[in-house]
């Protein structure tokens, strides 16, 4: 069903280390992670956000922006974005944001979803794998007092002013219709993340921010000066903008630490270690054995 209107898209993605990953070298003494041991990665649920985004556009046209908060690092994500078809990319940026949990992060990203000005649907993972909250998103569309959809497989109907998706659970499906503007938390099975076509990739090849200009300049000699550099990119729609707490009106008490209520009251530091095994026999008698262990061990019930 085709509306006759394009819909401007606003995909919120992050940088996340990879934790499929951890080993014991990765988690220090006090029990937490030491994020630069591993690779960062798209954050997998992500990526079927900017798919579902992109499919929109490719369906019924418009924009797709993509927005991302963190290091100059974080980066990466928005060149990959626009290697897989995005329209424009954005990275919030400024030590004022460190520190901060999904209230600080989700409104900062509410801040900078305002100044992009009119959006139709805003899409993001259901979760990160880094602090599996699942809690952004959704507190995102409460900052922007738009209504929410979570958990969000495919969008079954895009009207002028609804949208009708189809939500996945363990469970089963359901069908659920909403008003524009409208924010979807998007599931892995909602799609298969297109890659990034070779073509954009040789197109964007060069695209960086301001804060990757002094590297860069080790890299590429010839352009002599950040200032140079910078007048390349911004000709070649490739500089990729970064914005601060101050570009998009934050409130310095709702960012960062200070915006942050969330405390970490104790950790304990698991260490596994085995202890006995037992070798099973691959007999029904065997597998009879252990299954009843298991229920009288409370294990399975």
């Amino acid at each position: 069903m085709s509306s006759g209107k394009s819909y401007n898209s606003v995909v919120l993605v992050k940088q996340v280390p990879d934790t499929h990953h951890v080993t014991g070298e990765v988690m220090t003494k006090d029990g937490t992670m030491n994020r630069g041991a591993l690779p960062a990665i798209f954050n997998p649920e992500d990526l079927h956000a900017l798919e579902m985004a992109l499919q929109v556009r490719d369906q019924y046209g418009g924009t797709v922006t993509v927005v991302t908060m963190g290091p100059p690092s974080a980066a990466e994500v928005l060149r990959e974005s626009l290697y897989r078809g995005a329209d424009r990319v954005i990275l919030l940026s400024d030590r004022k944001f460190a520190g901060a949990d999904t209230l600080a992060t989700s409104y900062a990203l509410k801040c900078a979803i305002e100044k992009l000005g009119s959006y139709d649907l805003v899409f993001c993972g259901r979760q990160a794998i880094d602090g599996d909250t699942a809690q952004v998103g959704p507190q995102t569309a409460e900052k922007l007092d738009i209504p929410q959809i979570t958990y969000a497989e495919s969008v079954v109907i895009l009207g002028e002013t609804e949208i009708v998706v189809q939500r996945a659970f363990d469970l089963g499906t359901e069908l659920v219709k909403c008003a524009l503007p409208c924010l979807l938390t998007v599931v892995a099975s909602a799609n298969r993340p297109r890659p990034a076509s070779a073509r954009k990739r040789i197109q964007y090849k060069l695209a960086a921010t301001p804060l990757e200009y002094r590297n860069l300049l080790k890299k590429w000699p010839e352009f002599e000066t950040e200032a140079a550099l910078d007048a390349y990119l911004a000709e070649h729609n490739l500089r990729i903008p970064v914005w601060t707490a101050a570009d998009i009106g934050a409130d310095e008490d709702k960012i960062g630490l200070a915006g942050s209520p969330t405390q970490v009251y104790k950790i304990n530091f698991v260490v596994l270690e085995t202890t006995e095994s037992k070798d099973i026999p691959p007999t029904p008698e065997g597998i009879r054995a252990l299954i009843e262990e298991l229920v009288k061990e409370y294990i399975v019930g």
